[in-house]
């Protein structure tokens, strides 16, 4: 794979990707208050995406984990779910290490950015249709800042739905598969979208999603984003 050198992502302005202060959804926002009062050191806000500002991989995964993304303030960082991830990043170039355990960590992400479809902590890491639409704006955003010929990899079916909401295009027209991948233009330099099993403890856990599965999938993009 060619040499990447990252970009350090600015925060972006409000109502674009991200917005710290956002408490557009009466429950998530109640229930962030609850975590806070419970867990003080925690994070405890809307989670920002993590990468390169030149990412041509986006990561989208469902919401921060009450322990990991909602405690740290970055995606995936913390919990178990960063294991598998951040891991398969590494071993394909994406990031400089193979672990994400706290924000100071020094990990950089290389071509690549990590988003949620929701970027507040949900109740049961469960959120409600309403607010899964509320976040899509920040997703359609954060998408539209992808060159041509990206990558975006949906980590599970709520994320996959999230990105072809964000993008306009009909959930019937591109139904979620592991390992599936969906031209999201008619043009071939457009982009692709990847689909795989949330890389969540219970996925791999119980074997539904293996290291093998993963990086097959991975194996699928790095032919899509580096082919000449």
């Amino acid at each position: 794979m060619p040499a990447v050198t990252a970009r350090i992502l600015p925060e972006p302005p409000r109502d674009a990707r991200y917005d710290p202060a956002c408490r557009r959804c009466p429950r998530l926002a109640a229930f962030l208050d609850e975590v806070r009062t419970e867990h003080p050191a925690y994070w405890c806000r809307p989670v920002p995406p993590f990468g390169d500002g030149d990412a041509r991989l986006l990561v989208v995964g469902l919401a921060p984990g009450m322990h990991g993304a909602n405690a740290s303030g970055r995606p995936f960082t913390g919990d178990h779910a960063g294991i598998l991830l951040y891991r398969t990043l590494h071993a394909y170039g994406f990031a400089s290490r193979p672990d994400g355990t706290r924000p100071d960590d020094g990990l950089a992400l290389i071509g690549c950015r990590v988003n949620n479809a929701v970027k507040c902590l949900p109740p049961g890491n469960k959120p409600l249709p309403a607010e899964i639409a509320g976040c899509n704006a920040f997703l359609a955003a954060d998408l539209a800042t992808l060159p041509r010929r990206a990558a975006v990899l949906a980590l599970g079916r709520i994320a996959h739905e999230a990105v072809l909401r964000a993008l306009g295009l009909r959930q019937a027209a591109h139904p979620f598969a592991h390992a599936a991948q969906h031209a999201l233009s008619d043009a071939p330099d457009g982009w692709v979208l990847f689909d795989s099993y949330h890389c969540s403890r219970y996925n791999t856990n119980t074997g539904r999603l293996t290291p093998a599965m993963f990086e097959a999938v991975f194996d699928a993009i790095a032919a899509h984003l580096y082919r000449s």
